[in-house]
């Protein structure tokens, strides 16, 4: 693939249409994924990962401008992120949901892209701190104080597997270590 064809491939003018209408800034990355169904995109704005899927409309396989209505696959904002990680032999990248989701396969179709490196950057740029908690019984889990595109700090509770937050001995410690990091931060705890 030439220099000139790498940036000629871009998103349907549809798939454009629903970026703008999604996100609420410029857009830092941007790559085509593998999928057997249309079209797919993923784009990391400041604020928040998109992905939007067109699907080929009926009869139409191989007329690019015959695709199905493009629809937003997530749109998430980069503190639901928890973390990624990236397999640089399959090329896909796993990102993996606070709210514990199941995780997000990204395949990426193999042209060149910042795209894995931006993911990475606009999540450590969420994290201000983070402090792991080692819980009874052995568990563990995390509190950070994350932020937002607009600069808004608040305070996040990750559990590890199997970890109940509602048991009272649990939240004893969750809200001590939540506390000092709120504290670390500059937050009323």
């Amino acid at each position: 693939m030439g220099f000139s064809s790498w940036f000629a491939h871009r998103p349907q003018k549809a798939v454009r249409r629903a970026v703008r209408s999604h996100r609420t800034d410029s857009v830092l990355a941007q790559a085509p994924l593998v999928t057997s169904t249309g079209e797919a995109w993923a784009f990391a704005t400041r604020a928040e990962l998109l992905l939007i899927s067109a699907p080929e409309a009926p009869d139409t396989k191989g007329d690019t401008e015959s695709r199905g209505a493009p629809s937003v696959v997530v749109h998430r904002e980069w503190a639901d992120v928890d973390r990624a990680t990236y397999d640089t032999e399959s090329n896909v990248i796993r990102v993996h949901w606070v709210d514990g989701d199941e995780p997000t396969p990204i395949a990426l179709d193999g042209r060149r892209t910042v795209l894995p490196q931006v993911l990475r950057e606009r999540v450590q740029w969420s994290v201000v701190l983070a402090e792991p908690v080692k819980l009874p019984g052995g568990r563990s889990a995390r509190v950070a104080v994350r932020r937002r595109v607009d600069g808004e700090l608040f305070s996040q509770v990750i559990g590890g597997n199997g970890v109940d937050l509602a048991d009272p001995e649990t939240a004893r410690v969750i809200d001590a270590a939540e506390a000092r990091v709120r504290s670390a931060a500059g937050l009323s705890a």
